[in-house]
């Protein structure tokens, strides 16, 4: 790298002007004092003019930046002969705002590390033969080729091939995801196996990575809300600033004093303590595969202490298994035939599992029944060669005559307060068992709900519209702290205001689209498992990419750290600005030592932010405790 290059940017002033301070020092050393003031004179020039630009600027849409103070403070030293303090504040801040720029840009990394990881090529099938094109060429419909050690190009579907890929740009698993015909792929991830075939579905702004970026950029711009205050209180502060440097000028008749003044009272560090704190927060959410809406949503979070969650497909996989088949006058394959050729018509939810289970054991049925009429809350009754089936909750056999139900009653209570759905089969007013299935409950859903209660939020409520006894018991064997079941949609909402109503700030987590209503009078809406999902990327407050319930308290955790970060920041800077004032009045803190605790000062605020983009030790060694997949080649 030449010096040219070097010089390029925010830090050639600073570079120019500090050249003309030593030469400064060199023509005093020689012996010549007037050399030595032109070269002084002229380090305050170049490192002072781009410094007043902006501060008249800035006074043209009627602000009044702290650029203006170091401007008037500088050309006050000029006027008075004070040629080092006028080159020596201009040089620090000038060199103080090129290490900003430098800090910065390592805090925006999470975004630059997005943009990096877009690819710039694909090889696509066309007319037979795979070619090579610039990557927002690819239209939607085409086949591209994903080869072990290349970028997805496109969001797409796999048509053929098995392979693994690296995804944590999207959704921040460390681990590589096996991908095979059916499964999504998203642009920018790697692959580190395997060979896709995949169909395009989104190319270029459509692709998610795209959103994802967009969305970091804006959240990164977004004001939280004691940004905002501290923005208007520098609007008032800097004035103050002027008028009490101008009055113990006037008062005292020292000059000095009141250009000292300026330039210690600039509140650089309190200006970027927020902001800083910001971007770092929302840079390291989302390389962790979550997306935070903008500053006030993050810092809200910080003080969520009441999480609600949907049961089915949030706190269960959502995929309900088969799990007990009871036998009370039948074997368990003809209990569970019966119940199979009864749910063949029916299009429950419930009716898959029982199923695959009566295929699974070889089970034929003849595939629809003569005749299914469903009954709305207690089961379904089907006819098949003359033969009456009932497969339901007892008040549907109560509802059909049947009697002495007892032992049935007992055995799907039983099912039930273990956290199963329970339906007894009945065959011709005969009971032959019951049959129960499940969804089963998460891996990390209690492990969730436990670094919940660790990140500070007192009350974790599931919101389902399943039943009591169901509900409760799966609530018990991950920890929940209060079940609202039997819920309508409209009944999450008022759900969700009682808490409200109580004091609390209530986080809701949904899918993003169902949960549509309760997501948004939420104080917090978070949306899970949104890797494609356009409407919740671009409405949920928080947006977690993986479907992993760990990252809902890893968001909180990292919302309290963050406002942490921003408090610590601010009052670095009042105990910096305070002291110095003392130093002024006390006498010791000229111009010049004041800009330079005062450039130190700043980089401190930003350094401190920093720690944000690393990540926990805690969180690293849950991550490195996931299995990794294997791809198939």
């Amino acid at each position: 790298m030449n010096i040219g290059m070097r010089l390029r940017g925010s830090w050639a002033n600073p570079a120019m002007a500090g050249l003309a301070i030593v030469a400064s020092w060199t023509a005093e050393l020689l012996g010549s004092e007037t050399w030595g003031n032109v070269f002084m004179i002229t380090a305050a020039i170049i490192a002072g003019l781009p410094i007043l630009k902006k501060a008249l600027s800035a006074l043209r849409v009627g602000s009044i930046a702290i650029d203006l103070l170091v401007s008037v403070a500088a050309v006050g030293a000029i006027i008075i002969n004070n040629y080092w303090e006028a080159a020596a504040v201009t040089f620090l801040f000038s060199f103080g705002h090129a290490l900003e720029v430098r800090t910065m840009n390592k805090t925006r990394s999470a975004l630059s590390d997005l943009i990096e990881v877009a690819p710039d090529v694909a090889i696509v099938v066309r007319d037979g033969d795979q070619v090579e094109v610039p990557a927002f060429t690819v239209k939607p419909g085409e086949t591209v080729i994903i080869k072990n050690g290349a970028k997805a190009p496109v969001d797409g579907v796999v048509v053929a091939g098995t392979g693994a890929l690296d995804q944590a740009s999207i959704t921040g698993e460390s681990i590589p995801a096996a991908k095979g015909p059916g499964d999504q792929v998203f642009a920018g991830t790697i692959s580190t196996g395997g060979l896709l075939q995949v169909e395009a579905t989104g190319v270029g702004a459509d692709t998610t990575l795209a959103k994802i970026i967009t969305r970091v950029e804006e959240a990164a711009e977004a004001k939280a809300k004691t940004q905002a205050f501290m923005d208007r209180f520098s609007q008032w502060y800097t004035p103050g600033i002027i008028i009490l440097a101008l009055t113990f000028g006037l008062i005292t008749g020292n000059v000095t004093l009141a250009l000292t003044l300026l330039v210690i009272g600039c509140p650089g560090a309190l200006v970027i303590s927020i902001p800083v704190a910001i971007v770092a927060g929302i840079g390291r959410a989302a390389k962790d595969g979550i997306l935070i809406k903008g500053g006030e949503f993050l810092e809200n979070s910080a003080r969520i202490d009441a999480v609600t969650l949907d049961k089915t497909g949030t706190l269960t996989e959502g995929r309900p298994v088969l799990t007990d088949v009871v036998t009370m006058g039948g074997s368990s394959s003809e209990v569970l035939r019966w119940a199979a050729i009864a749910e063949a018509g029916s299009e429950h939810p419930l009716a898959t599992p029982i199923l695959e289970a009566a295929a699974a054991e070889g089970l034929t049925t003849p595939g629809f029944p003569d005749s299914t009429h469903p009954v709305a809350g207690k089961g379904i009754i089907a006819e098949e060669s003359g033969t009456r089936i009932l497969v339901g909750n007892i008040a549907l056999l109560e509802q059909e005559g049947l009697t002495d139900l007892g032992e049935a009653s007992a055995t799907a209570d039983r099912l039930a307060s273990e956290g199963k759905t329970p339906m007894i089969v009945a065959v011709d007013s005969r009971v032959l068992g019951v049959i129960a299935v499940a969804d089963q409950v998460r891996e990390e859903a209690k492990a969730m709900v436990d670094a919940l209660h660790r990140a500070g939020v007192k009350r974790v409520v599931m919101l389902t519209g399943d039943a009591p006894l169901v509900a409760h018991a799966i609530a018990k064997q991950i920890g929940i702290d209060e079940v609202r079941a039997g819920l309508l949609p409209e009944d999450k909402l008022t759900a969700i205001e009682d808490l409200q109503n109580e004091g609390y700030t209530v986080a809701m987590v949904g899918d993003g689209v169902n949960d549509a209503p309760a997501l948004a009078t939420a104080d917090i809406g978070v949306a899970m498992g949104v890797a494609g999902t356009d409407v919740a990327i671009e409405t949920a407050d928080i947006a977690l990419m993986a479907d992993d319930l760990l990252k809902i308290p890893e968001a909180i955790g990292l919302a309290k750290r963050t406002v942490a970060v921003m408090r610590q920041n601010i009052a670095i800077a009042l105990i910096t600005v305070g002291a110095l004032l003392a130093g002024v009045f006390a006498g010791g803190v000229t111009m010049a030592i004041g800009m330079l605790v005062h450039e130190a000062s700043v980089l401190v605020v930003i350094v401190n932010a920093m720690r944000l983009m690393r990540r926990p030790e805690k969180q690293k060694a849950t991550v490195n405790k996931r299995e990794p997949v294997t791809a198939v080649a």
